[in-house]
């Protein structure tokens, strides 16, 4: 199995198998009754710091201070500009991060800033959601309460170690009601199990499918069309093995998403594979990230919401070259989406030509998820104009023009 090869994608998977024995010893605790509300707090917070520093380094300080940050505003402003104080000094130390690391000449085998930036995009979900929550007068804070009473639950919620390096969003209320009930769940052993188990094999599938490109000439470069559906594959293996595990990390500390919530079930990862949308497709990718997303700029955002949405996700993601061409012609191939399968569904009227339609547009939803999700993981500019100028730019290019043209169609009787 190329495990090298995983840890490239996905640096902190180590650092997670290493959290399990911990995840489990706290539910264990909790279930014996060994551990107070507080202490379950201090024991969460306390295990996030620590896997920061063994994972980060040094770098965990560019975690640390965003989550000290987001705290004292939280409890210093107005329900009122929270969100607003919170999203801004959140999203400016992020693109600081960023912009800084990726302008340093780091070693590529240093794992750790990687590591730190990715804690560091989910403290920003954890922080804007929590901020938007007390906003919007979903979960008021007790302000009867004690400074410690009020501090310690936000510090163990922004860092608790389950949820510091990977996992679905989860609300601020629903983290409470998880540690204050911890000790009476039961220990979802078997639903663990199946994640790992699955884990295993996604693993599997990909180490396979990487030999076979292995051992294949000519299947390295980008011009390709199967060689670039390959490589993307590869990429949603490891992405479907990324949450699949952290799921589990979860599962065992007693913080498992609620059904339906998480990342990734057997029927999103049948949905993933299977759908002829792009728009299904992109909905059900990540759909804890999409559902932040929705609330945080889709719902909010009076005019091109979508456009918007997908621009503030490469804006979220870094702003590397690959990262903005890559979100930007995804959300061009999602309205297009909306707007060609009604045209096209109008003309299937047959069995056969419905088989044809679904078929084909199967076929066309898979290449260019694949070219969205090379252009996005694509580091190096020239790579990314390669990736242009080669032959798999037609089918975007192609769906571009498809939707200027049903615009231009849907404009004319308004003119008439």
């Amino acid at each position: 199995m190329r495990w090298a090869d995983l840890l490239l994608l996905l640096p902190a998977a180590p650092y997670r198998l290493a959290a399990f024995p911990f995840a489990a010893l706290f539910h264990h605790l909790c279930a014996s009754g060994h551990l107070s509300l507080t202490a379950r707090y201090i024991f969460l917070l306390t295990g996030g710091c620590l896997l920061a520093a063994t994972a980060m380094g040094s770098y965990a300080v560019l975690l640390l201070i965003p989550a000290a940050g987001s705290v004292l505003v939280l409890l210093s402003v107005s329900p009122v500009h929270v969100h607003t104080w919170v999203f801004a000094l959140q999203m400016s130390w992020q693109t600081l991060c960023h912009l800084g690391l990726s302008s340093q000449d780091l070693d590529p085998q240093d794992a750790r800033p990687a590591i730190a930036l990715s804690a560091i995009m989910l403290l920003t979900q954890k922080a804007t959601s929590l901020a938007l929550d007390i906003h919007e007068g979903v979960m008021p804070l007790q302000l009867g309460q004690g400074l410690l009473q009020r501090t310690l639950p936000l510090c163990s919620y922004l860092l608790f170690f389950p949820a510091l390096l990977g996992g679905p969003l989860c609300s601020f209320s629903r983290f409470q009601a998880q540690a204050e009930s911890s000790g009476a769940l039961p220990h979802r052993l078997r639903a663990t199990s199946q994640r790992c188990l699955c884990a295993l094999a996604l693993q599997g599938l990909r180490a396979g499918l990487a030999g076979g490109l292995a051992g294949r000439q000519g299947c390295a470069g980008l011009g390709c069309l199967p060689c670039l559906w390959a490589r993307a594959l590869l990429l949603r293996l490891a992405y479907y093995m990324h949450w699949v595990l952290d799921e589990a990390l979860l599962e065992v500390a007693g913080f498992g998403p609620e059904e339906g919530q998480g990342d990734l079930s057997l029927h999103d990862l049948w949905t993933l594979e299977t759908t002829h949308r792009l728009a299904v497709f992109t909905r059900t990718w990540n759909k804890s990230t999409s559902r932040w997303l929705r609330r945080l700029v889709f719902q909010r955002c009076p005019a091109q919401p979508l456009l918007a949405t997908f621009a503030f996700s490469a804006w979220w993601h870094g702003l590397r070259a690959g990262q903005v061409f890559g979100f930007l012609c995804w959300a061009v191939m999602v309205e297009a989406d909306y707007r060609i399968h009604p045209f096209l569904s109008a003309w299937a009227t047959s069995q056969g030509v419905k088989l044809l339609y679904c078929g084909t547009t199967w076929v066309f939803t898979q290449l260019i998820v694949a070219y969205i999700l090379v252009a996005v993981e694509t580091e190096s500019f020239s790579m990314l104009c390669l990736l242009w100028t080669s032959c798999n730019s037609i089918l975007p290019l192609s769906y571009g023009l498809a939707l200027l043209l049903l615009l231009l169609l849907a404009k004319k009787p308004k003119q008439n």
